[in-house]
C-alpha cells in the first residue's frame, strides 16, 4: 500500500485556495460534521524505528512524504529514507527542494510539486516569487543529476484557462507528467453557484482542447503524460472497472504526526477516518468505502467516485455536486469520442498499450 507520512502540519506558503480558505472556514466553524481531535503535534513525534516496524509488514509498502511542507523536516526526511528500505515518492511545493541533499533527493523517485501554471498564475495564487524559486530548484536538481520523474501538480482554482496553463508547464521541459485538482468542494464556505457554474462551461472547452492536442501528440507517437488522459484511457483500453482511484481508505493510507493512520491526509484530526495506527499490521487497518448517490451513478466504474472526503462530507449542496459531476461526465466523454483512434494508432503500431500505464495511488488525480 501507499502510505502519505505527515512530518509536519506546518507550510511556508500561504496558498489562496488552501491557507486562506481553511482560515475562512475555522472562523465561521462550519466544519462540524464531524468528530474532530486537535491532539496530534505540529511535527512527527514517532520512533522511526517503530515506524520501520510497521512498514516492513507491508511488502508492497510505498512511502510519500507529505505535509503541510514535508522539506521543513527535512532531518526526518533523512532519517526515514536511511532506516527505511522502501520506495519514496513526495509531494511539496519545491521551494526548499535544494536543502534536501542530492544523494537523498535521487532516492525519491517520483515527485509531485505544487505549481499553477505560469510565473503570473503561480505567483498570484502562491505568492510572489513563488514560481522562479520552484523553477530554478528543479533546473539546479537536474543539473545535479536527478532522474526521477517531476510531477506538476496543479491546482485549478476559479480561472478555467487550463489549455494554456498545462501548455506553458510542458513547454518548459522540466516536467515529466502533469495532473491537475479542482479547487471544489472541500470548503462549505466557497460554493457561488452563478461562479461555478460559468467556471465548469469554461472549464469543459478547455479540456476538449487539451484533448485535442493530447491527441495530436499521440498520432506522432508520442503520449504526454497527462496523468487524467492516460488513468482513464488505460481503464477504457481495458475495459477495467475501478474503484475509488485515489486508493484512499482501501489501497492508500495516511500516517500522522502521532502515528495514527487515517483514510487520506486531508482528513488530518477527523476521527471519524481513522483505520488503525502503525501499533497495527497493515492488514488489519478498517476500510472505507464511497457511499450514497455515487453508487448508482452511470460513470461509477470509470470515475470511481472522485473523492472520499467530498463523498463523506457533502460541503457543497446538491446542485454544487452536480456542477463538479458536469465536468467529470465532459472529460470521460471526450476521452471516449478519441478511443477508436487510439486503438487504431496502437493497431497500426504509431503507440503502444504500454504508454498508457502509471503507477496507482502515489498522488497525481486521475479525476480531478
Amino acid at each position: 500500500m501507499h502510505y502519505h507520512i505527515i512530518l509536519t502540519e506546518n507550510c511556508n506558503s500561504e496558498c489562496k485556495y488552501c491557507y486562506e480558505k481553511s482560515l475562512e472556514e475555522a472562523e465561521i466553524n462550519q466544519n462540524t460534521n464531524f468528530k474532530l481531535d486537535f491532539s496530534s503535534p505540529e511535527r512527527i513525534s514517532i520512533d522511526i524505528d517503530k515506524l520501520n516496524q510497521f512498514i516492513k509488514k507491508d511488502k508492497q509498502a510505498v512511502i510519500i512524504f507529505y505535509g503541510g511542507e514535508p522539506l521543513l523536516e527535512v532531518d526526518k526526511i533523512k532519517e526515514i529514507i536511511d532506516k527505511i528500505s522502501v520506495k519514496f515518492r513526495m509531494q511539496t511545493n519545491g521551494k526548499l527542494l535544494d536543502k534536501l541533499p542530492i544523494d537523498y533527493l535521487k532516492k525519491i523517485d517520483k515527485i509531485l510539486i505544487s505549481i499553477d501554471g505560469d510565473k503570473k498564475r503561480t505567483d498570484y495564487q502562491k505568492g510572489v516569487g513563488t514560481y522562479e524559486m520552484v523553477i530554478n530548484n528543479l533546473r539546479n536538481a537536474r543539473k545535479l543529476g536527478y532522474k526521477g520523474e517531476f510531477i506538476a501538480r496543479m491546482t485549478i482554482s476559479g480561472f478555467s484557462d487550463i489549455y494554456k496553463q498545462v501548455n506553458h508547464l510542458l513547454s518548459l521541459n522540466l516536467f515529466d507528467s502533469i495532473h491537475w485538482q479542482l479547487d471544489a468542494g472541500f470548503y462549505k464556505s466557497d460554493f457561488d453557484k452563478n461562479k461555478f457554474n460559468r467556471f465548469v462551461k469554461e472549464y469543459n472547452k478547455e479540456i476538449t482542447r487539451l484533448i485535442r492536442l493530447w491527441f495530436n501528440r499521440m498520432k506522432t507517437g508520442k503520449v504526454l503524460r497527462i496523468y487524467p488522459f492516460i488513468g482513464i484511457t488505460e481503464s477504457l483500453l481495458k475495459k477495467k472497472k475501478t474503484s475509488l482511484r485515489c486508493g484512499a481508505g482501501y489501497e492508500g493510507y495516511a500516517i500522522t504526526t502521532n502515528g495514527k493512520i487515517i483514510a487520506c491526509p486531508i482528513m488530518n484530526c477527523i476521527e471519524d477516518f481513522v483505520a488503525g495506527s502503525i501499533e497495527d499490521n497493515p492488514k488489519d487497518l478498517k476500510k472505507f468505502y464511497i457511499t450514497g448517490p455515487c453508487l448508482k451513478c452511470e460513470i461509477k466504474d470509470i470515475c470511481g467516485g472522485r473523492c472520499l472526503y467530498s463523498n463523506k462530507a457533502k460541503l457543497w449542496p446538491k446542485e454544487g455536486e452536480e456542477l463538479i459531476c458536469k465536468t467529470i461526465k465532459h472529460l470521460i466523454k471526450e476521452l471516449e469520442k478519441i478511443l477508436p483512434k487510439v486503438k487504431k494508432l496502437i493497431s497500426k503500431q504509431v503507440i503502444k498499450p504500454d504508454y498508457f500505464d502509471y503507477e496507482k495511488y502515489f498522488g497525481p488525480e486521475i479525476i480531478p
